[in-house]
């Protein structure tokens, strides 16, 4: 058993503490992680503060986690010590349904393992990455590619996974014009892979303030939504926008966007019921959906296509001392554009 430095959420309204958690034995299939760095994920924040309620405390948070292979189990046949590895949002799934069966571990039937802040099959809790050590059985642990650094992969396995997804899902590519809703943490990783994709790709954020950053990271296109006349130049316009904001939108202003059989798919997670009218689906047959990370056949497929397109998040790297700091900053969208955690600060 590895004792493992870590930042815990003790309560949902005081700061995140440095404390210890004990990492289990390895067991025949598992691997021990030196996690060298951890974005910080809106999520995190989330769940670290009840928002969403189910927080059980002490709270490690961490889904986006990058290290090196420190020991492995004797059955291990995936990874070796040594090896660069991630871990993302979730460490387990019952594996027998058709969701597990196919690879998509994420919609597992009798539900997914999170990475932290769920009950893992030996009855405890789990706790995420804000730490020094992890354990996780061999299945859900990604291999790195020695394309990407470390430290801008990490976000890969959250932010990254979470456009990728849908973008792949909904067959973005050459011909097809893709509309991303916000330019943040996720927003600006979508915008790099839709454009590797093929895709012709437009931002559309509250403002022009990261128009220049936008253009640069691959948009083809960057529109302010605080204009109304946005709306009424891209009526009709995209064959999927992808929303990656967690607060309440006026969805049927986006709905117009849409092209004939477009859809509009929500990434973000906003407390209160979305709003629809049901003309805005009808009209131009266009869909609302939702999609939530990936499987780990799929999560692989992302980071090999981002290591060979030259992909990373645009990272602020931050010591460990900064984390409530940060929590603060990104509440406040004050960031450029994901937090990565230098774990050995810890």
């Amino acid at each position: 058993m590895v004792t493992a430095a870590a930042y815990a959420a003790t309560s949902a309204d005081g700061p995140l503490e440095k404390t210890t958690v004990e990492r289990r034995e390895l067991g025949p299939l598992d691997i021990l992680i030196d996690i060298k760095f951890a974005g910080i994920c809106h999520s995190d924040i989330h769940t670290a503060r009840n928002e969403w309620g189910g927080a059980k405390y002490p709270i490690v948070p961490g889904h986006e986690i990058a290290g090196v292979v420190a020991a492995v189990g004797s059955d291990v046949t995936k990874h070796k010590v040594g090896d660069r590895v991630g871990v993302g949002c979730f460490v387990d799934s019952c594996g027998e349904c058709d969701a597990c069966l196919a690879g998509e571990e994420q919609y597992c039937r009798k539900g997914v393992t999170g990475t932290y802040n769920a009950t893992g099959r030996d009855g405890e809790r789990t706790q995420g990455g804000y730490s020094t050590h992890i354990v996780v059985t061999e299945h859900f642990v990604l291999s790195i590619p020695e394309g990407i650094e470390l430290d801008v992969a990490a976000p890969l396995l959250c932010a990254g996974i979470t456009l990728y997804s849908p973008l792949r899902h909904w067959n973005a590519g050459p011909g097809k014009k893709v509309a991303i809703i916000g330019f943040g943490g996720l927003g600006h990783v979508g915008v790099k892979i839709a454009k590797a994709l093929g895709a012709e790709v437009t931002v559309l954020s509250q403002t022009l303030g990261k128009k220049e950053d936008g253009l640069r990271l691959g948009a083809d296109h960057y529109y302010a939504t605080n204009d109304r006349e946005t709306f009424k130049a891209l009526r009709g316009e995209f064959d999927l926008i992808l929303n990656t904001v967690s607060v309440n939108l006026d969805i049927d202003a986006y709905m117009s966007l849409l092209a004939i059989n477009g859809t509009l798919v929500e990434l973000g997670l906003p407390e209160k019921p979305i709003e629809v009218r049901a003309f805005s689906l009808a009209a131009n047959r266009r869909s609302l959906a939702g999609s939530m990370v990936g499987g780990i056949p799929q999560t692989q497929e992302m980071l090999d296509f981002c290591a060979e397109h030259g992909i990373g998040a645009e990272i602020e790297l931050i010591p460990a001392s900064d984390i409530n700091d940060a929590y603060e900053r990104v509440i406040k969208s004050d960031v450029r554009y994901r937090f990565v955690i230098d774990t050995a600060t810890i």
